[in-house]
């Protein structure tokens, strides 16, 4: 039919409304995403990281793991010990109680033979303490300072030896006062040395923590020496008494007060030598009854001297006639700790002499001259067995056995030897003064 409409053709489809229409878009769901390109790289994680830094974390945690148990190791340790420490106690508490029980308590001690080592140690503490504030320090300037305290009147009695109040006088007595002297000798008992417990201060100090020292101001006093001070020691037998030495060649006797900042002046002796020498060192008796003094050995001088504390008068000072150093000054004298009471000498000689009483005199051995090649300047002798230790100007430190008669061990420090201090309760331990260097 020509009059009839023709039939609509079918509209071209385009590529991409062809693929919409008959295929679906690719999507995530149906697992048709596109692929990136080859040469992209993959998207960074945020817990990648680089094998360098992985390696020094693990490390890092390794050593922090030893470091612990070498921790838990030394608390193991010292779990241990505490442990058996309160057993140990335990077992000391269940043996005094069984002591206790049976009726075997230890007796008190016998008052005759010294204390034991605590009590006599707790003894010392208590007044020590009661005193340490009231007690003052003892600062004895040279000539040139002059805030003086005017020296107290002497009292009465001596507080030193008892032997002073009952001594009479050559005036009041027709004994003479040689004999006298002598029969006092032959009366006295012999002296006791008290024997004490060796301590291990090294292993103590470890274990303590820092300690303030607390001081407190001193009192300066004068002298009363017109020359330069040369010595001052502490009396062995009484902590009140204090002896100081002068180049005026005068001894002067002091006494420290219990109460208060003050020392009395007790007496003054004339102890020049023969010579007009003064007292190079002086040293205590043990006894705390006679002060020896040592001097010059040049010119066939007088060498030791005895201030006798219980003689007045001209018989006050004697001299030992014995002269074993050969020249130079004689710069130490110090009494050993032994029941034997003698002393021992360091010369200008290189020389270390021994000196004992016997038979009301004294007798001199020398030790050793040739281990030292300068001045000896020191000497002091061991408390657990009879040996020395010599110090001197040649830097050497020498310990010396007194029965093999031989040098033990010698020792050279950085500088020259003065003095040497014994420890008094570690006997292991001693102490050496030396010289500064002179500046260059």
């Amino acid at each position: 039919m020509a009059g009839d409409t023709p039939a609509p053709k079918r509209p071209k489809l385009e590529k991409e409304d062809y693929e919409s229409a008959y295929w679906p878009r690719p999507s995530p769901a149906n697992g048709s995403a596109p692929k990136p390109p080859a040469n992209e790289a993959p998207p960074a994680k945020a817990d990648d990281m680089p094998e360098e830094a992985a390696l020094a974390i693990i490390a890092h945690h390794e050593r922090d793991i030893e470091h612990c148990k070498l921790k838990l190791i030394q608390y193991q340790s010292m779990l241990d010990k505490a442990e058996s420490k309160l057993a140990d106690a335990q077992s000391r508490l269940a043996l005094y109680k069984d002591r206790a029980r049976d009726g075997k308590a230890p007796a008190p001690p016998d008052r005759r033979t010294p204390p034991p080592l605590g009590q006599r140690e707790s003894k010392r503490k208590i007044p020590a303490q009661d005193t340490a504030a009231a007690r003052p320090q003892l600062v004895i300037p040279g000539p040139n300072s002059r805030q003086a305290l005017r020296p107290a009147p002497r009292p009465d009695p001596l507080p030193g030896p008892k032997k002073a109040a009952a001594a009479p006088t050559p005036s009041s007595s027709s004994t003479p006062p040689d004999r006298q002297r002598t029969e006092e000798k032959k009366n006295k008992p012999k002296r006791k040395t008290e024997e004490k417990e060796h301590q291990n201060l090294i292993q103590s100090v470890k274990k303590l923590s820092a300690t303030v020292l607390r001081f407190h101001g001193g009192t300066l006093v004068s002298s009363q020496h017109k020359r330069k001070l040369r010595c001052l020691e502490l009396c062995p037998a009484n902590d009140q008494l204090v002896v100081t030495s002068a180049l005026d060649g005068i001894v002067t006797l002091w006494q420290v007060q219990s109460k208060g900042p003050s020392i009395s002046l007790l007496s003054t002796t004339n102890c020049f030598s023969p010579k007009q020498r003064w007292p190079e060192d002086v040293a205590w008796h043990p006894d705390g009854d006679t002060i020896f003094a040592v001097y010059s050995a040049d010119g066939g001088d007088s060498q030791v001297s005895m201030m006798n504390l219980n003689i007045s008068g001209q018989k006050k000072v004697t001299f030992l006639p014995a002269k074993p150093h050969t020249k130079g000054i004689i710069n130490n004298i110090n009494f050993m700790p032994w029941s034997d009471a003698g002393f021992m000498t360091a010369g200008s000689d290189h020389s270390v002499i021994l000196w004992q009483e016997k038979d009301d005199s004294w007798s001199h051995k020398k030790v050793h001259k040739e281990l030292h090649s300068s001045a000896v300047m020191g000497v002091a002798g061991l408390q657990q067995r009879k040996t020395i230790i010599s110090v001197g100007a040649d830097k050497r430190i020498i310990s010396f056995d007194l029965s093999a008669e031989r040098a033990e061990y010698k020792n050279l420090i950085d500088s020259k030897c003065m003095s040497v201090l014994l420890n008094p309760c570690d006997f292991n331990l001693y102490m050496v003064a030396g010289q500064a260097a002179s500046p260059v």
